[in-house]
């Protein structure tokens, strides 16, 4: 590797860490809200919420990295325009092909990381984001219950309790049942406890009173208890089957996914076989964005106003890449056998990249004048007419 390859090499993964960094904070500060509101506000603790946080990273980075590899190229190749570098090598003969190499390493480079992210670390941290939500749902502690709060966990119920200890136990509990309009039922339990049985979690409570009323004839029952069960299996939803998603599924899996599995799962085979290739085809994409924001700004000649055509040229030449995948995905998804047309993005990219490359290398050097001021021939600073 050449010392001009080095050099725009360090720059481009400099710059796109940078990037990156800005892109991903933006994107995961989104997502924290949200996580945020569903996690602390329900009770959850701040170490959930910052493993939730980390686990939604990986689909993050798969999403950002892409443009951070197109944003970095061409604040690269801008920057090396109006520094009047690029212009020194062509005008020394350096072709564009050869101005090309590092960014077609740097795209490489990218390629792999976003294949191991969309193959490996995405489908895995997918699938653990999963499963620890099915347990936050089934904690019902940290979902139901808090101490010193008024809570209504859901319709016509009412529960507080006073203190939960280091052990789970409820000190002075209070819950009132209104689920059915006929009748209304107020328990007090100076001690409970939330245990869990093969027909679902169950509260026991000590040392209590039920009070019982009628509201048609305003009577009231009053029943004092050593120990009462209340079922609250109604009230909270359990686990039960664990549902599938589609990101979590191996590559391999969705590849050689079956009928049988499709239906076993309750997906959509043709789905599952885009999704796989889809895997692969977008590692395969990424290597040409660089390629084509670098192309673009090959194009133009130097000017001290810049070179915001080529980069808007650029931007918009990467649009269209996008609502290829769009429509190729609205399509194969509702036909199994059309996977294939997941790469046409990658291929697209590709014959756009061969074309502005095409196009950059037939673009002419910058005529010599002799000193009577006539065209002299290209290339040769010295050369006079005939």
């Amino acid at each position: 590797m050449g010392r001009y390859d080095r050099y725009t090499l360090s720059q481009l993964v400099v710059l796109f860490g940078f990037f990156s960094l800005v892109l991903i904070s933006v994107y995961w500060v989104n997502a924290a809200v949200d996580l945020f509101d569903s996690l602390i506000a329900d009770g959850q603790s701040l170490t959930v919420f910052l493993e939730f946080t980390a686990l939604s990273l990986p689909q993050i980075m798969l999403t950002v990295l892409p443009v951070s590899a197109f944003v970095g190229t061409l604040y690269i190749f801008n920057r090396m325009i109006g520094e009047s570098e690029l212009v020194v090598l062509q005008t020394a003969g350096v072709s564009a092909l050869r101005l090309l190499r590092p960014v077609l390493a740097f795209g490489l480079i990218v390629a792999v990381l976003v294949g191991i992210l969309a193959n490996l670390l995405s489908p895995a941290a997918r699938s653990q984001f999963i499963d620890r939500s099915q347990e936050v749902q089934e904690d019902l502690t940290g979902r139901f219950l808090r101490e010193g709060q008024f809570l209504h966990p859901t319709e016509g119920l009412t529960v507080y309790i006073r203190e939960i200890t280091e052990l789970g136990e409820f000190r002075d509990l209070f819950l009132q049942d209104r689920s059915d309009p006929r009748i209304e039922t107020t328990y007090t339990a100076t001690r409970a406890l939330l245990v869990r049985s093969e027909t679902g979690p169950r509260l026991v409570m000590f040392d209590g009173l039920a009070q019982t009323l009628d509201p048609a004839t305003q009577r009231l029952a009053t029943i004092r208890f050593d120990d009462f069960t209340y079922d609250i299996g109604a009230l909270i939803e359990e686990g039960g089957f664990r549902s599938y998603d589609l990101r979590e599924l191996s590559t391999l899996a969705l590849l050689t996914a079956t009928p049988e599995l499709a239906e076993r799962l309750d997906m959509a085979l043709a789905e599952m076989r885009f999704a796989g290739h889809d895997r692969i085809a977008r590692a395969l994409f990424v290597i040409f964005p660089p390629l084509i924001a670098a192309a673009c700004l090959m194009l133009g000649t130097f000017s001290r106003f810049g070179v915001w055509p080529q980069i808007l040229l650029a931007v918009a030449l990467v649009i269209p890449l996008q609502m290829i995948w769009n429509i190729t995905e609205a399509t194969a998804v509702r036909t199994v056998g059309l996977h294939p047309l997941a790469y046409a993005q990658p291929l697209a990219g590709a014959l756009m990249t061969a074309v502005l490359t095409g196009l950059a290398m037939r673009r002419r050097r910058p005529r010599r004048y002799g000193r009577d001021g006539q065209d002299g021939q290209d290339g040769d600073p010295m050369a006079v007419p005939a």
